[in-house]
Formats: C-alpha cells, sequence, structure tokens
C-alpha cells in the first residue's frame, strides 16, 4: 500500500491546484488522474478559460495568474508570432470573444508541467496517470484507504493518506466514501431559491459536451464519414430550441429567445474584445471560442485560425451521466452529437454565399491530442456536491435577490471568484437559467463535509446548490477552490487539527486565511466603484 500525507484524486484545474497548495507546505502529494494530460475543462476537455472581466487586474489567484502568464510567455518563447502581438501584455493567440486568453490546450498542459516539475525531481510529488478511483475503505467518518485502477490495464493501487481531497470531475469519490452528497436539482423549498424547481430531480444537471477543434482548408474535402447516429441528430428538437439542434439557431442565454448565430469562416475583420460582462459574445461561433488567430502570427504560419467548438448545440441533453448505469452509452452518445453537427457544418450547414456546407472544415486531433478531434473528455460542467457546513445559496449571490450587486462576503472566505449564475439547458428540460450575479467570495464551509472526516471538496464538488454551481464552476473559482483545500490539508497536518475543527474555530480559520493572503490568494475584492 502507497502512503502519502495528502491524495489528490482528480488532475483537472482544482486538482493541480491542490497538489499545488499542500506541496508549497512541505507536503507529500500523490496526484493521480484519469486522462494524458492534466488540466481538466482547461485541457483534456478542451474549454478557454471563462473568466469575468477584471482577471488581467485583480480577482484570482497568484497560482492561476501565473498560469495564465506562463501560457502568454510560453507563446512569446516559442510561436512566431507578429511583433505586434508580442508586444501585446494581454496577447490573446486566439483572439476569441469568450475570454481574453483563447490558447490551444496543449500549451496549458506545457505549463502546469512547468509548475509541477520541481516537485516532481524531488520526489516530493508523485502523480499517477491514467488512474481511476474505483472504492474506498471508511470507518468511523475517516477514509482508511482509496483503490485506484489503470484504466489501460487494470491494475489495481491502494493508497493511505492522512487527508484525501476529492478533485474529479463528477465527485466520484463521494459515494465511494460513503460522503453525504448531493445529486441534481434541489427543490425551491430546500434553499428557498426563486430558479430552483418546484420539485427536486436529481437526473436534473447541466449537460456534459464533447468539444472539438477544426480549421479550414480552401478547396479541399475532409468530409467525416457520417456518424451513425446522424439521422437522429439531425431531427432532434428540444421544445424551447427555435430549431433543430442542426442548426445555427439556440436560445439566447441571457433572454432564453432563439437566436440565429452566424459562422463566418477565416474572418479578415479581428473579432471584438472579450468581455461576457457586456454579451455572452457567442453570436458568430468561429470567433467565439477560436484558439488560433492567423492575425497574431507571421504571415505564412497559419493557412486558417483554429476554433474550439463548445457551442449549445454540442449539448448533451439526453440524460445525466452521473452515477448512470449505462454511463459508456451516453458518453458514445454526446460523442455522436458532437460528430453529427461536425458532419452537418460539412455538409449541410447554409452559407452566407447561398451554397451548403464547408467540405474545406478539417478535424485538428493533433490540437486535441486525439485521432478523431473531439476532446479527451466530455467537458463537466456539475458534480456530485458534498453536504457541506456551509451551502452557497441563490440568495447569497444573486443580484436580484439581494437587490444589489455588491460583493457576497463570507466571514470565512478563502478565495474570490465572478460569474453570471450560467446553467445550460439542462437533461431535465430546462432552458437556459442565466441570473446576475455579484462577485463573491468562497466560504471555507462549502468546502467541508459535514460528517467525513479527513475527506475535502477541492474541484466543482463543493457545497453549492444546482443553482449556483453555474457560478462557481467556472476555471478560476475551481482553481482557487483546489488551492484553499490544499492549503487545508496542509494546516490540518501541522495543528493536528481536522478541517471541521478548523472550519469552526475562529482563530484557525484566521490562520489559514493568513497563509493563504501570503501564498497570494485573494480572499476578499477590493474596493472599487463599479460592482
Amino acid at each position: 500500500m502507497t502512503q502519502v500525507d495528502v491524495l489528490v484524486v482528480g488532475g483537472g484545474l482544482g486538482g493541480v491546484a491542490a497538489a499545488l497548495g499542500a506541496l508549497r507546505r512541505g507536503r507529500r502529494v500523490l496526484l493521480t488522474e484519469e486522462h494524458a494530460w492534466l488540466g481538466g475543462q482547461l485541457t483534456s476537455q478542451g474549454v478557454p478559460p471563462d473568466e469575468h472581466a477584471w482577471v488581467e487586474q485583480f480577482g484570482v489567484t497568484a497560482g492561476y495568474r501565473a498560469l495564465r502568464d506562463g501560457i502568454r510567455d510560453y507563446y512569446r518563447r516559442h510561436y512566431p508570432l507578429t511583433e505586434a502581438a508580442r508586444r501585446d501584455r494581454w496577447l490573446n493567440p486566439g483572439s476569441g470573444t469568450v475570454s481574453r486568453l483563447c490558447a490551444e490546450p496543449r500549451v496549458a498542459v506545457a505549463v502546469l508541467e512547468q509548475m509541477l516539475a520541481p516537485y516532481r525531481s524531488t520526489g516530493q510529488l508523485t502523480v499517477w496517470q491514467p488512474w481511476v478511483p474505483t472504492a474506498a475503505e471508511t470507518s468511523e467518518d475517516v477514509v482508511r484507504s482509496v483503490t485506484l485502477r489503470h484504466t489501460a490495464t487494470g491494475a489495481e493501487r491502494t493508497v493511505s493518506a492522512d487527508y484525501v481531497l476529492d478533485a474529479t470531475e463528477l465527485g466520484d469519490l463521494l459515494p465511494l466514501t460513503g460522503t453525504d452528497h448531493v445529486v441534481g436539482a434541489e427543490s425551491t423549498d430546500e434553499h428557498g431559491e426563486p430558479s430552483a424547481p418546484a420539485v427536486a430531480d436529481p437526473d436534473n444537471v447541466q449537460p456534459i459536451t464533447y468539444c472539438f477543434a477544426f480549421d479550414h482548408v480552401e478547396g479541399a474535402d475532409h468530409t467525416i464519414e457520417r456518424p451513425a447516429g446522424y439521422d437522429y441528430w439531425r431531427e432532434y428538437q428540444p421544445d424551447f430550441w427555435g430549431d433543430r439542434l442542426l442548426s445555427f439557431t439556440a436560445p439566447n442565454p441571457r433572454t432564453r429567445v432563439p437566436e440565429v448565430r452566424t459562422m463566418v469562416v477565416n474572418p479578415a475583420v479581428p473579432a471584438p474584445d472579450a468581455d461576457q460582462s457586456v454579451s455572452a459574445g457567442d453570436s458568430d461561433l468561429w470567433t467565439f471560442r477560436r484558439i488560433v488567430a492567423r492575425a497574431n502570427f507571421v504571415p505564412g504560419s497559419y493557412d486558417s485560425d483554429v476554433v474550439l467548438a463548445n457551442w449549445p448545440m454540442l449539448d448533451y441533453l439526453d440524460a445525466s451521466v452521473i452515477g448512470a448505469d449505462d454511463v459508456a452509452k451516453h458518453l458514445a452518445a454526446a460523442r455522436d452529437l458532437s460528430l453529427s453537427y461536425f458532419y452537418w457544418l460539412q455538409t449541410e450547414a447554409p452559407r452566407p454565399d447561398g451554397g451548403r456546407g464547408w467540405p474545406g472544415l478539417r478535424m485538428r486531433g493533433d490540437v486535441m491530442g486525439t485521432d478523431d478531434g473531439l476532446a479527451m473528455a466530455p467537458y463537466i460542467r456539475e458534480s456530485r456536491r458534498i453536504r457541506a457546513l456551509t451551502t452557497v445559496t441563490e440568495g447569497d449571490i444573486s443580484v436580484d435577490v439581494r437587490g444589489h450587486g455588491r460583493p457576497a462576503t463570507f466571514q470565512d472566505s478563502v478565495g474570490v471568484g465572478m460569474y453570471r449564475i450560467d446553467l445550460h439547458p439542462s437533461t431535465g428540460g430546462d432552458n437556459y437559467i442565466d441570473v446576475p450575479c455579484a462577485p463573491f467570495e468562497i466560504p471555507l464551509g462549502a468546502l467541508v463535509p459535514r460528517r467525513t472526516t479527513n475527506l475535502v471538496a477541492a474541484g466543482k464538488d463543493i457545497g453549492t446548490t444546482h443553482i449556483t454551481n453555474g457560478a462557481y464552476r467556472l476555471h478560476p473559482v475551481e482553481w482557487n477552490v483546489g488551492e484553499a483545500a490544499g492549503e487545508l490539508a496542509a494546516l490540518c497536518l501541522d495543528t493536528g487539527r481536522t478541517p471541521r475543527e478548523v472550519a469552526t474555530t475562529p482563530e484557525l480559520v484566521r490562520q489559514l486565511q493568513d497563509r493563504l493572503v501570503a501564498a497570494g490568494v485573494e480572499i476578499h475584492w477590493p474596493e472599487v466603484l463599479g460592482y
């Protein structure tokens, strides 16, 4: 049996940040990940970072800022940027409208590996890939060990750790360890949330999405084989959609009214600035999540932009994969939907010139690290969630409920975040839920289970509701949660106190907060105008 101080299961942004948080305090850490790339939603899932409007100035941890700066520096060192792009302090390689930092997943992987490299070299950090948790031994509310399986060979290993951090994408350790948790949508009665349904529904979650990368080769024919489920998806139409799923139509996230998007292939006109506080930015699908913009690179370097497709039409609405008996079936169907949409783009999509389809569209599996061009992993928006000491509800962070947009504060804050409460059309048949949200803090109590003693939530499995998960699920918040979880585990090891004891003892909360601030974690929003 392998023995470490801290076991971090799940190598997404939360998991990497959790490992770094414990490592810098001298703790021995084992980090496990299911896929070939660390970084989760930023890398193996392929999603450029969704961030708030002030990200370049404040509102993220120093570690997350180092990741962002590292991505830009990587481009400056290794890519044929134009001189203007190289000098741009706020370089956005893809000039996408979703984010001020749209970049290739491989670059983010490289930077994350650089951040972990010193600890790997000394042996303080061990990383297992590709491994998934399959069982756990728990007694008297203490997780004694976790068993993991190698996804390729089937080999099993058991790990014992003083503290176990669940940074998996779906909260996989919660049922394995018997940790009390919630799945899906709570009822309005449970927390008094105006956006919640009247009846709780554990199968009502945000959809998964298989993203993909593509470019365009003028005059070529890269049409893929017709997907097996193409006819099914071609006729698929949710009641509120306004058209079939295989179309350029989807509801506007904020008005919920169907709108027709455009897709202008390799536009000559630069995309507008990325500021989702002003606009969702998805009116044109090409520029929305573009990760390579030719204009940023020396002429001749790229014949085409490279686009990352993560669009509403790709969201898999047929079922939840959390705890489903037929997970493989639904993952395959979600992949089939994405491939069907790409095939529709190549063969049937209406072009601005009146024609149909762009056969020159080409899947870029090399960009995604896969053979078929789809991401290694589905984009996961919603996880199982612990029943925590503190549950963040809509009333805590909604501008409409609170009546103002000033920051939402918690006495035990361990970080900050900001995004709209943004829930995609769900597996329960809901349209978008999009609610203005105040800048918010991350309460320590949301990371700590009510009962399990030595397990800490380190990702999207913290104590939010189905509704507030829509704000706390984004890249910088997940990183901040993980970083705080790693620091919490280290403090518990240093003091001999449990996470629950720390979270319920004001003096220990302040001690943790002091350590976080010293490490560059912002635990409160600055006093500025404009919130």
